[in-house]
């Protein structure tokens, strides 16, 4: 399958330049696979190391001469290793954290060897290393789940991607493509971006097939709790994920996890949750300006999952010979999964170097109720989204908050088709406010950037 990361890794080996690449991102999203696919399509030979299967190869990288720890490999794996020819993977490197600080090494006395290492836990060796991290020598890619552009990739409908991937402001879509596009997406938000997922789906297995496979990677996620030993009791992390699917697109309240979990306790574990990539973080801003991260507020917060997938497993959805169909579902879960859905397209929306893209939004504190679901930084902007599960709701958060900030730009989410249109009207307040507003079907958000590039 192919994945949009592909083109960023290939110019990473392409440069001579480069720095040893560190592929972050949960368990299951395809980190290996990417790895293994790019030594491939360049004909380059793969040494493959696994720390966590072999703990015992931290041994071979004791020195900080590459060649001779390219030496000691080629005896102990039964190969030849050319550095102009191969490329070194260093799979489940939490395992091995004290590799991390070898890096360096290659970067500077074998820079013709590629060097690329994955770890799916590996903020907790982040946190915990007792060595310097050769800041400046390292370069990091995080990896999310598949976005709906590689899924109709998957399913082979690439002239269904290509229809809506070209719209513009000012265009019109044919309404065969926004019909199809809505459809597929309806799948998408049943299935998600879990690539092993999206094979079950893509082989043409029954939906209770797929459910299944989200269960049992639910199933995994959890198991890896036991790897987070002295830093938080599992059933306490067990509680804080399922209350992350309840709280959905609601500001997430510590002391409302559950019976028998601290405040303090619930905190540490959303955040070791976000530590291994299950779950993002949404920050309140109050969006006075940029940054949007420099009016942040610890005590107001959202959060969501890696993948819509963990939330059909943790929530039950049900699934048998067909998915479900919108409609039936319950108008609270809808909203859920739009939530969820939402920021998983937005996750999308930047190159994916470091962390990925913050996601913020706005809440009114005390007085009168207002929320903007989620704001981001597009172009040198503040750019408001307002999310809605079907095709019509009030805007008056939004009218208010843009009157107020002085903005003239805003994103509506819903199941119409694409659309443009400038507002000039009044507040509940009786303010005038003018902006333009950029209508996007949730299957279009991950393309947000290009939507809106030029425009003001």
């Amino acid at each position: 399958m192919k994945r949009a990361v592909e083109s960023r890794l290939d110019a990473w080996l392409a440069n001579p330049a480069r720095q040893p690449l560190v592929l972050r991102g949960a368990r299951q999203v395809g980190k290996t696979w990417l790895v293994r696919d790019l030594a491939a399509r360049a004909g380059r030979q793969l040494v493959e190391l696994n720390f966590e299967r072999d703990p015992a190869l931290k041994r071979f990288f004791s020195t900080n001469d590459p060649r001779q720890i390219l030496g000691e490999l080629s005896l102990a794996l039964s190969v030849d290793i050319d550095p102009d020819r191969s490329l070194l993977f260093l799979d489940e490197i939490q395992a091995a954290s004290e590799v991390l600080a070898k890096l360096r090494w290659f970067y500077e006395d074998l820079p013709q060897l590629p060097v690329a290492a994955a770890g799916s836990l590996l903020e907790f060796s982040l946190a915990d290393h007792a060595f310097s991290m050769p800041v400046g020598r390292i370069a990091f890619q995080h990896i999310e789940p598949m976005g709906f552009s590689e899924y109709l990739l998957a399913h082979d409908q690439q002239r269904l991607l290509s229809a809506i991937g070209a719209w513009r402001p000012g265009q019109n879509l044919s309404a065969a493509a926004h019909e199809q596009a809505t459809r597929w997406f309806s799948r998408f938000a049943m299935v998600g971006g879990m690539p092993a997922v999206v094979a079950v789906d893509v082989s043409g297995q029954e939906p209770r097939q797929v459910r299944e496979l989200q269960k049992e990677l639910l199933a995994a996620y959890r198991a890896d709790f036991a790897k987070y030993a002295g830093r938080m009791d599992r059933d306490i992390l067990n509680a804080v994920l399922n209350a992350v699917a309840a709280f959905l697109g609601r500001k997430f309240v510590h002391a409302h996890v559950g019976e028998g979990v601290k405040q303090h306790q619930a905190k540490r574990a959303l955040d070791l949750l976000s530590m291994a990539r299950l779950v993002h973080q949404v920050k309140y801003t109050a969006a006075n300006g940029l940054p949007l991260g420099a009016e942040v507020k610890d005590s107001f917060r959202k959060a969501v999952a890696a993948d819509i997938g963990i939330i059909h497993a943790l929530l039950g959805t049900p699934a048998a010979q067909a998915f479900p169909s919108w409609k039936s579902l319950a108008p609270s879960l809808r909203g859920q999964i739009t939530d969820q859905l939402a920021a998983q397209q937005l996750r999308l929306t930047d190159s994916g170097a470091g962390d990925g893209p913050e996601l913020y939004y706005w809440q009114r504190e005390g007085g009168r109720p207002g929320e903007i679901d989620y704001i981001m930084q597009f172009h040198g902007g503040i750019i408001p989204i307002e999310l809605k599960a079907g095709a019509a709701g009030s805007m008056k958060s939004l009218h208010q908050f843009m009157f107020e900030r002085k903005l003239g730009l805003a994103v509506r989410v819903d199941s119409n088709p694409p659309s443009v249109m400038d507002l000039e009207l009044k507040t509940t307040q009786g303010h005038t406010v003018r902006y333009r507003l950029v209508g996007v079907p949730l299957y279009l958000l991950w393309n947000l950037p290009a939507i809106l590039a030029g425009r003001s």
